[in-house]
């Protein structure tokens, strides 16, 4: 998932989006909080290679670990949840002991580290 058409590629097959799905950063986004073709009692996203991950384009970068990070917070809150019981909605991103170093400089893969 070296470009954003790559990744908007494997998530969408990963996660068996719908038809409609718009294939840009909106349509991820919208996509990610909702889910309700795969019902689940939680989700969870393992990224491999994830130095690797959009590193083409730092600002591509930024907007997927922010739709990312969203997508926690979205999964997390009780709010327009069934039961009102937030639901389990995890990103592993995968590197070695030396990659992930860098990975946490980067300030909103950091957040989500301190989420933890």
């Amino acid at each position: 998932m070296t470009d954003a058409d790559h990744a908007l590629y494997e998530f969408s097959d990963a996660l068996l989006f719908p038809g409609y799905f718009g294939w840009n950063w909106d349509a991820l986004s919208d996509c990610l909080r909702d889910l309700n073709w795969l019902p689940a009692d939680g989700y969870l996203i393992v990224v491999e290679n994830a130095p690797q991950l959009l590193s083409s384009s730092v600002e591509d970068q930024h907007t997927l670990f922010r739709i990312l990070y969203q997508a926690v917070r979205h999964w997390a809150s009780p709010l327009g949840q069934p039961e009102g019981k937030g639901s389990p909605f995890k990103v592993l991103l995968l590197c070695d002991r030396d990659e992930e170093a860098a990975l946490l400089r980067q300030e909103i893969v950091y957040a989500v580290h301190k989420m933890r």
